[in-house]
């Protein structure tokens, strides 16, 4: 059996990932917190959604019918180092090109982001989540060959609906490999915190009016089915806006014209 080299497949696959991670056109800002600002307001184990920039952003948009493209989990100081500039790495995501890596708050200077925060999340259970994203440093994205890395080449692919999700999870199924949103869906499905799990109504046994109530049971979905926007969908995060946090007072903004014009 003729065994073909290795390289030809190596290159391709980074010139793949060298167009799919460049800055793609027209980015708009419209929810943007500064650095100082996300620090203020995370805590550990909030979910930091992010509306990239880069080719590969806008297919996987598309596919999630969705504004948020990428997900980190902020772990404060956790961490080990900080960054050439001296500042912490209190994020820790899955990048397309480093894998699982620490990163600061001021990498996404300038897009626009949303806060989504567990509710109820209990303190010892908070800090095993974030633990579950330090333990991950050093593993791979999920790659598992060059047709997976093409299917994103596409902006807006002729795919139906129902299969979109089931595109974007399509890959090694290797545990030692992830993307951004189903390693934190891991780290919450390690303590049984749910995200968006399937819901199977039973009526209720031994009630007599069990054809009027129903008792909800739910399913653990594969952690690779999850995408950046199931955080802000699912009913058991809060999104956190920093601008309200803070302190708003529609009264202070400063307008261009008269109010009511």
């Amino acid at each position: 059996m003729t065994t073909f080299p290795d390289w030809p497949k190596q290159i391709l696959t980074r010139q793949l990932i060298r167009y799919l991670t460049s800055p793609a056109r027209d980015y708009h800002a419209f929810a943007v917190s500064a650095p100082e600002v996300l620090r203020e307001i995370l805590k550990p184990a909030d979910v930091l959604l992010v509306e990239g920039n880069q080719h590969f952003s806008t297919a996987v948009k598309y596919l999630t019918q969705s504004t948020w493209s990428h997900a980190a989990m902020f772990v404060g100081d956790l961490t080990p180092g900080k960054s050439d500039d001296g500042e912490p790495l209190a994020l820790i995501e899955a990048d397309l090109k480093a894998g699982v890596a620490a990163a600061p708050l001021s990498k996404y200077r300038g897009f626009n982001t949303r806060i989504c925060r567990p509710v109820g999340l209990s303190g010892q259970d908070c800090k095993k989540v974030a633990k579950f994203m330090v333990d991950s440093l050093g593993l791979q994205y999920d790659l598992k060959n060059i047709i997976d890395l093409a299917r994103y080449l596409l902006p807006t692919p002729p795919v139906p609906v129902r299969w979109r999700r089931r595109m974007l999870a399509f890959g090694s199924g290797d545990p030692t490999r992830v993307i951004c949103s189903g390693r934190i869906a891991q780290a919450f499905q390690s303590v049984g915190y749910p995200i968006l799990p399937e819901i199977e109504k039973l009526p209720e046994a031994g009630d007599e009016k069990a054809r009027y109530t129903v008792k909800e049971v739910l399913h653990i979905r594969h952690y690779s089915l999850f995408t950046p926007r199931d955080f802000d969908l699912s009913p058991y995060f809060a999104v956190v806006k920093p601008t309200i946090e803070r302190g708003f007072d529609y009264r202070q903004l400063a307008w261009s014209g008269e109010v009511g014009e």
